[in-house]
């Protein structure tokens, strides 16, 4: 069994209930709040800038020039991504720009992205891996199922295409067969500690949708 199934095997749990989820499971009927859905927007687009940033780390701490080149244009394309949400998304859902300046971090964006910051800095290329591949799977998973099942006329449609899509899809598999291959020359210890932060994103990544669905911020008061 490669590496990257053992990973999938022990947290399908979390997954299926990530699939159940209120978020996900009216997104794909179409019936998602708009509400809702601009204030996922504005989190995931705060949330990818710092996920270009952590790949941007995991390029730099790559083992062969073939993988500083892959996960550099990863880095890339999650900010040339997250401008997209800028100019069509939230346009299209009456986000401005001011509007986008304004709203700060969410407690589980600002604890994903963090996450995913420490991680980048102080461990290893194949934690760092292990830690980053949640955001590609399940994404690539939830877009596939989705686009699935999604109803006709799904007012979110561009949303789950970019998801669904070969392209994207092309990009995940060659992230797994990396880290499959870097795992086959990883000691049990490091084994041990990637399972761990796969695990930890599975969670977080879990912890961001349900956020967004209860739109939870910051306690009031905090800052007075």
């Amino acid at each position: 069994m490669h590496f990257s199934q053992l990973l999938w095997r022990d947290n399908l749990g979390l997954y299926e209930r990530i699939l159940k989820m209120p978020f996900n499971q009216e997104l794909m009927q179409g019936t998602l709040c708009k509400k809702i859905f601009t204030h996922y927007i504005i989190q995931d687009a705060h949330y990818l800038l710092a996920y270009g940033r952590a790949l941007a780390v995991c390029a730099a701490k790559a083992a062969n020039a073939e993988e500083v080149i892959q996960f550099s244009e990863a880095a890339r394309v999650a900010i040339v991504f997250e401008r997209s949400l800028h100019k069509d998304f939230m346009q299209k859902f009456g986000i401005s720009p001011a509007q986008f300046a304004a709203t700060p971090l969410t407690q589980a964006c600002h604890h994903y992205t963090s996450f995913l910051s420490a991680t980048a800095w102080s461990e290893s290329y194949p934690v760092v891996l292990a830690a980053l591949l949640p955001c590609f799977w399940i994404y690539a998973e939830v877009g596939r199922y989705i686009v699935e099942h999604s109803a006709p006329d799904n007012p979110y449609q561009a949303w789950i295409d970019t998801y669904a899509g070969e392209e994207f899809h092309h990009a995940v598999r060659e992230v797994i067969m990396t880290l499959d291959q870097v795992a086959q020359q990883c000691d049990h210890e490091t084994l041990n500690k990637m399972q761990q932060v796969y695990k930890r994103g599975a969670e977080l990544e879990w912890i961001f949708w349900d956020s967004a669905y209860r739109q939870r911020d910051w306690p009031e008061g905090l800052s007075e």
